[in-house]
């Protein structure tokens, strides 16, 4: 679905997570079996006027080559001052570490908007 923005300011805020490294705790993630995942909040710089569009993306991941490799990667929660990026895993994959590169576009406060409330 295309989004369109209506405003005349356009942000965009952009940045990277570490969302785990658990090989060096023998974690869950790297340890573990069957389905695991974690979640990271991720708060913009300054909120978006309105709802912004979020793209996640594995930017470093370290998993072991024995074993095949399961990754879901998503959004969740997107409001106008952050969201939630979840990271999934499942069966026998062993995760050592992963690293989430994210952008977000949306529509601008402007300087001179009041907030009220």
């Amino acid at each position: 679905m295309a989004k369109r923005i209506e405003a005349h300011l356009i942000a965009v805020d952009q940045g990277e997570e570490v969302m785990f490294s658990d090989f060096e705790d023998d974690g869950e993630m790297w340890s573990g079996q069957g389905t695991r995942e974690r979640r990271k909040s991720i708060r913009f710089s300054e909120p978006f006027a309105d709802l912004p569009s979020v793209h996640c993306g594995l930017s470093m991941w370290d998993m072991d080559h024995g074993h095949n490799l399961r990754a879901d990667l998503v959004t969740e929660d997107v409001t106008c001052e952050g969201f939630t990026v979840l990271f999934r895993t499942w069966d026998d994959s062993r995760i050592a570490r992963v690293r989430v590169a994210w952008l977000a576009i949306g529509s601008a406060v402007a300087d001179d908007q009041w907030q009220l409330y």
